[in-house]
């Protein structure tokens, strides 16, 4: 058959060598009953090779030898037998009668196993058996069922590399790979992405009884470029939204920008409205995070330093209207000198203890130049709680207030033996 008979039939749209050579392929394999692999991506239109095979085989003649499409991806794990082989009634809970799988009903015909990658390795081994038996099994049955089919399928992971990790059955994908088809990426074929809006645009504006968006040359060049991943699905899509949202019939690449963004990032593009922001990128977004993460960080030592230099300088013998007149200040002003720094455990301990220990820590505590570093403050306080109990750790730590498990923290933490 001529390939642009096969383009029309099918309703292809394209003229690329690569499109063609695939195209060429599937009419020559499809009068034998060798299977067929189907590889590309998401959205390239592996679908139609199927049909495109089934269509001009022996199995395409007959009315009664259906071509039945399954989504592999699509079955959860445990229906997927059942699904395919069918069951008997009662062989589990729900099967009140028996039921045909998608092999028995594609008997005669051609079964299109779509995502076969997707397929857990259990259900391989048994898909294996009918490639090599020509049987199926169904569930709760005892005895194997001859069926007649021939199978194609389609992939859009890399299946070798699936045989590497052992996610995929080496043998199953030699018998499933007696032929395989690689259905080009769109942008593989630039040159189609034109014509292939054209004829979404003018879908569209069909059904919508309007006039058809055109593309100036700048905007046609804008569009080639893109990077598609989502291929022939996602350009139908984005032909479809702008020729509802646009007013003006005649578009050009600084209209495009506002719909298309390339992510330089590597991943999927963005698409976004006129009148959306642009969505920030991940690094820019965990910069934001860290960013707002030290703010607070910062603030909460802010505080605590606040509160430390307050309770000194109470604890000094200045009064609280003076306190809060100091604190107000500005930074060049200097602090009156501290008699009695201490941090929060220490002043807690002073609090807690006879009036004996309180003087007697207070004493050991004094500074006559610059106060002591918090963490050698906390130290001392940790130490002198402990000798007051005798090394007993639960008082102590209630003594500090804090809990036991943070009093051993500190302890290693401190060295403390």
């Amino acid at each position: 058959m001529d390939i642009q008979l096969v383009k029309t039939r099918y309703d292809i749209i394209g003229n690329s060598p690569l499109l063609n050579h695939a195209i060429e392929m599937a009419v020559r394999v499809a009068p034998t009953d060798m299977s067929v692999l189907i590889m590309g991506e998401s959205g390239v239109g592996k679908e139609i090779f199927s049909r495109i095979i089934h269509d001009n085989s022996n199995r395409g003649h007959s009315s009664k030898n259906r071509l039945i499409a399954v989504n592999c991806g699509a079955i959860p794990d445990g229906t997927i037998e059942s699904e395919l082989f069918g069951h008997k009634k009662g062989s589990f809970t729900s099967a009140d009668s028996d039921r045909k799988g998608y092999f028995e009903v594609a008997n005669g015909g051609t079964i299109f196993l779509d995502e076969v990658g997707e397929l857990p390795l259990s259900m391989q081994a048994k898909l294996l058996r009918v490639l090599e038996n020509g049987e199926i099994l169904p569930v709760g049955a005892s005895v194997p069922q001859k069926v007649d089919v021939r199978i194609v399928s389609a992939t859009n992971v890399d299946i070798e590399q699936a045989v590497r990790n052992g996610k995929f059955r080496q043998d199953l994908y030699y018998r499933l790979c007696q032929i395989s088809i690689k259905v080009p990426a769109l942008r593989e074929r630039k040159d189609d992405i034109p014509l292939l809006f054209r004829k979404f645009a003018a879908d569209v504006a069909d059904r919508q009884h309007t006039d058809p968006i055109r593309l100036t040359s700048d905007a046609k060049d804008y569009l080639m470029n893109y990077p598609w991943y989502g291929n022939i699905r996602e350009l139908k899509h984005f032909a479809e939204s702008i020729s509802v949202l646009e007013y003006e019939r005649m578009v050009d690449s600084d209209v495009l920008r506002k719909y298309l963004n390339y992510n330089t990032s590597g991943n999927m593009p963005t698409v976004y409205s006129s009148d959306s922001a642009p969505e920030m990128t991940d690094r820019e977004l965990l910069l934001r995070v860290l960013s707002m993460g030290n703010m607070i960080h910062e603030l909460h030592n802010e505080i605590n330093d606040l509160k430390t230099t307050i309770s000194e300088l109470v604890r000094g013998g200045m009064p609280v209207q003076h306190v809060q007149q100091t604190v107000a200040q500005p930074a060049t002003e200097q602090l009156p000198p501290i008699i009695h720094p201490a941090d929060d455990l220490a002043v807690h301990y002073i609090e807690n203890s006879n009036n004996t220990d309180a003087e007697e820590f207070a004493d050991t505590e004094v500074v006559e130049d610059e106060p002591l570093a918090l963490e050698e403050r906390e130290k001392r306080a940790i130490v002198r709680a402990l000798e007051k109990h005798h090394g007993n750790r639960k008082p102590a730590a209630a003594d500090l207030n804090i809990s036991e498990r943070t009093l051993y923290r500190k302890l290693k933490k401190y060295g403390i033996e």
